[in-house]
């Protein structure tokens, strides 16, 4: 379990005029009357954006091509802050003075469930299959047990079939699969923004395909919406938008959990997604990486391998790892389930290069067949931690005054650093995420997630105790205004927004 020293704990703190801790609805939009009396085109404005990956973009190697100076130029520029942490990394005993990470999106609070049951007997065998060309696929024996896994897990209400599924090392190879085998170059997915940064590479470096934003704000526009809230109606403007700019869209992205919000998107707003792309003919990626880490049991998640139909399943994929639910991003394990025969063949085709070795998969099988395990031990436990993890890093923030939504999904908290910013512009927001930096703590900034309101962050809370408590330590140093300002605003990119 998830424990404090008392020392450190902290009563939470109600801020008179702050937006609420639980939702943030009562404090943000101007309400339904201003909403609507914006003009049709500054409302398409600023509905949508399309992405331009290589905007920015320069290199001067006389050694590459032009893809591969591209390709240099996304490493230099998108893993600054994740570079400089792996160099000062935090470690109790040996570098007590280093950089807590609170940027990447890792659960690292079950790191001795895991090691005990994957060092068990039944996970060390080695047999000729293992060590020969596997079907590119996967193994059978894997994609009937992740048939059977996903079938209870997602709460099909009819068994999946291993044929549908394809097997992938995680969900940056099944993005750059499926853009390459869904896409013609220079075409769009639709992405709600603030999303997940990394696929802007993902489908770019392989089937060079862009995202055509939704964005998504913090203003509520009545009684039943939300902060940052994705409706049918916006989609349409973007798409729209994106047409009226000559880019094709092929399809739409959505990431259920969401990151960085947290969202869920409830049954009812998953069958408006998905019929708004069968009216237009798109592909829906669905990516629900994180539907088992929903660690509030009141919150409900419904994934849509749930739903009685799919009003397009022939255009329907949806992907899941073992990166976020099973705290295992360094195991390097995905999977695919579409009913799209022609999909699924052309994404296996590709797993020559983004395959698994036969001993992982015979690893991964193991693991997703024990049912008893997962539902008496690891699942329960995880859940408790992250609760324990959220709650503590909820109290500090709210005893700052600091604005947040809570959710009950994922390893995040968005907060609202907003007020930090006296001119709210995004340059003061890379300014103070260089600040946590300098004081030792890397967050995310809003920018690496698009969102179009400068001064948001993301807090990965999903850590042990005392490396949480000293990262929040931290960034109270900074928000007190007790660190070192830095004097250079860092790069544009993303800063290790994992």
């Amino acid at each position: 379990m998830f424990t404090l020293p008392q020392e450190e704990s902290r009563a939470p703190t109600t801020c008179p005029g702050s937006a609420s801790t639980q939702d943030l609805s009562s404090s943000y939009g101007d309400g339904l009357e201003e909403e609507c009396s914006r003009k049709p085109d500054q409302k398409l404005l600023e509905l949508y954006g399309v992405g331009n990956p290589i905007a920015m973009f320069f290199s001067d190697s006389s050694y590459l091509s032009s893809r591969g100076r591209i390709i240099k130029w996304f490493w230099d520029s998108a893993e600054e802050g994740y570079r400089t942490y792996h160099m000062d990394e935090y470690d109790e005993d040996k570098n007590p003075c280093g950089i807590i990470n609170l940027g990447t999106s890792e659960n690292k609070l079950c790191f001795d469930l895991l090691s005990r049951r994957l060092s068990q007997s039944d996970m060390l065998q080695v047999e000729p299959s293992l060590l020969q060309y596997p079907d590119w696929r996967g193994h059978l024996f894997l994609r009937e047990e992740v048939a059977r896994f996903l079938s209870f897990y997602c709460k099909s209400p009819a068994p999946l079939k291993p044929e549908n599924v394809v097997i992938l090392n995680g969900c940056a190879s099944l993005f750059s699969a499926l853009a390459t085998v869904l896409c013609e170059v220079g075409e769009a997915f639709l992405i709600p923004t603030p999303y997940y940064g990394a696929i802007t590479q993902h489908v770019y470096l392989y089937g060079n395909v862009r995202l055509a934003y939704v964005y998504l704000d913090s203003k509520v526009t009545g009684p039943d919406s939300r902060p940052f809230q994705l409706t049918v109606e916006k989609l349409e403007m973007a798409l729209q938008g994106a047409r009226s700019e000559g880019v094709k869209v092929k399809g739409l992205i959505l990431i259920n959990p969401q990151n960085p919000l947290g969202d869920i998107y409830s049954p009812g707003e998953l069958q408006e997604y998905l019929e708004f792309a069968k009216r237009h003919k798109l592909h829906v990626i669905m990516d629900e990486v994180y539907m088992l880490s929903v660690f509030e049991e009141s919150v409900g998640y419904c994934s849509v391998l749930s739903l009685e139909r799919l009003p397009d399943p022939q255009r329907t994929h949806v992907m899941w790892a073992t990166s976020k639910d099973f705290g295992m991003s360094g195991l390097r394990f995905g999977t695919l389930y579409t009913e799209n025969k022609d999909v699924a063949t052309a994404v296996a085709s590709l797993c020559r290069y983004h395959g698994l070795s036969g001993l992982v998969q015979y690893q991964m099988a193991q693991l997703l067949r024990d049912r008893d395990w997962i539902n008496q031990v690891y699942l329960p436990e995880n859940h408790a931690r992250l609760r324990a993890a959220h709650t503590y890093v909820s109290e500090e923030l709210r005893a700052l005054g600091i604005p947040f939504l809570k959710r009950g999904a994922g390893f995040f908290i968005w907060v609202d650093l907003r007020k930090y910013l006296p001119k709210s512009t995004f340059e003061e927001e890379m300014l103070l995420w260089r600040r946590f930096l300098d004081n030792k703590v890397l967050l995310s900034f809003g920018k690496a997630f698009e969102c179009k309101e400068p001064g948001w962050f993301r807090f990965v809370f999903s850590d042990k105790a005392h490396r949480l408590c000293l990262g929040m330590q931290r960034v109270r140093q900074v928000l007190e205004g007790k660190s070192q300002v830095a004097e250079d605003p860092p790069s544009l990119s993303d800063p290790g927004a994992r």
